[in-house]
């Protein structure tokens, strides 16, 4: 019996600077792992490159098995060699966006990547006659990759998986619905929900709130979550904390959150400082991709941490994949900072109660990262997003790192384990395994 065929729709593959990256590397691995044969379709390097960038040490993590089909789907917006500039953009660029904008969204109802509707679904066609696919699995955000695989089905019924990870119909950063049923994206999306085989989510309430939305299909939607990919990496020995040279407390992860939690997040440091002698020795560093395209590495942000320089606040360059263990070992306590609320889980949460090391909040009290964090033995919530509830939560941070036991930090890391990315995925991998081949769960 030959193997199943998957067509893995995956817009940040590897080695995208991406944290969606590794939720997508490790689902194509587990899906190889268990017999398929694995095709996926993503984006040239020289995209990424474009973008947010590339994290080259990704790639010798992707089974060498899985097939790569790489689409050269540029954005043109992010282009900033203007000698390649129409005359309209380079002489009114505020209009020429604004038509691009309005063009972006003619074959399919999403900016920026609505564009790439047509060129998408003639390619996963092909794909498809060239050697035919038994599941097709589409992750998002961009939703425009879930338009090949429904149209695959509508031609071939070929079944799909939609891998949301988070929401189309609810804008989960303002809570609010995101469009209306009558709309075009409202149509389309409940085609989808009619049309495919099952959905994932990454937590409970964005699951939940689908479900009342499509209760006819509320069986078939599924909590996939996130996890930790330190497991996979060699892990120094944390830092024995020094009082007496002060503590380094850090942010890992791409910079997505506003400018105004940056400044928030470095006034309260400051505060902090003013009150406490072991953080007036210490440091706040942040680590990561800041901003995309022209705007990388240079805008509000990068400007905020530059004001706050004499307060031990610094902003250093983005941390290959495969480095990240290291740098976690370098640090005495982390600091979560992230946008949204109660549909918001983020990725980094795992990796950050992975490491041991107490976790201090900066993000909203109702944040969906509090189901992980809750029992989570060293974590330090935060009241508030002002400077003063901050500054409060640095100085219990700073209280936590010398004072936690190692029965302590032994729990920690315990509790951390069953949050590894491979343990959250592989069930539904299994699942669907046993259904497409009958092998056993």
């Amino acid at each position: 019996m030959s193997a199943p065929h998957l067509l893995y729709l995956a817009w940040g593959f590897p080695p995208a600077a991406k944290s969606c990256t590794y939720r997508l590397l490790a689902t194509a691995n587990l899906f190889r792992r268990q017999g398929w044969d694995v095709t996926v379709v993503t984006l040239t390097e020289e995209a990424w490159r474009r973008e947010h960038g590339l994290d080259l040490s990704l790639s010798a993590l992707v089974d060498p098995e899985i097939e790569v089909v790489r689409l050269p789907l540029l954005r043109e917006d992010l282009e900033t060699d203007i000698r390649t500039y129409p005359k309209e953009r380079a002489q009114h660029p505020l209009s020429w966006l604004r038509r691009h904008r309005k063009e972006d969204e003619e074959s399919f109802p999403e900016p920026v990547f609505g564009r790439w509707h047509d060129e998408l679904v003639a390619r996963v066609r092909e794909l498809h006659e060239a050697r035919p696919a038994d599941l097709v699995l589409a992750t998002a955000a961009p939703y425009t990759f879930f338009a090949p695989a429904l149209d695959l089905h509508r031609r071939t019924g070929v079944p799909f998986v939609l891998d949301y990870r988070d929401a189309w119909a609810i804008d989960i950063l303002r809570d609010v619905p995101a469009f209306t049923p009558d709309s075009r994206r409202g149509r389309i999306e409940a085609e989808l929900m009619d049309s495919m085989h099952e959905a994932w989510f990454v937590n409970t309430p964005i699951r939940d709130a689908y479900a009342e939305l499509y209760p006819a299909r509320a069986d078939d939607l599924h909590v996939v979550r996130n996890g930790s990919d330190l497991d996979g990496f060699s892990r120094p020995e944390p830092r024995t904390p020094d009082p007496d040279a002060g503590l380094t407390f850090g942010y890992l992860g791409t910079i997505t959150f506003g400018a105004d939690l940056t400044r928030a997040v470095c006034e309260g440091w400051r505060l902090a400082r003013r009150h406490d002698p072991v953080l007036a020795r210490s440091r706040l560093e942040f680590r990561g991709h800041v901003g995309a395209g022209a705007a990388r590495g240079s805008n509000a942000h990068a400007r905020i941490i530059d004001e706050f320089e004499e307060d031990g606040v610094s902003l250093s360059g983005p941390v290959p994949k495969a480095r990240t263990p290291e740098v976690y070992a370098a640090w005495d306590a982390l600091v979560l900072c992230l946008v949204g609320g109660k549909y918001v889980t983020s990725g980094k949460v795992y990796d950050y109660v992975a490491t041991g090391l107490p976790v201090v909040s900066a993000h909203a009290p109702d944040h969906a990262a509090v189901e992980i964090l809750r029992d989570y033995p060293l974590w330090v919530p935060n009241a508030d997003l002002t400077p003063e509830a901050l500054a409060e939560a640095f100085r219990a941070g700073a209280a936590r790192v010398l004072e936690a036991t190692p029965d302590e930090r032994a729990d920690a890391a315990a509790y951390a384990r069953r949050f590894e990315r491979t343990a959250q995925i592989e069930p539904a991998v299994s699942r669907l395994t046993a259904e497409f081949t009958g092998a056993s769960a």
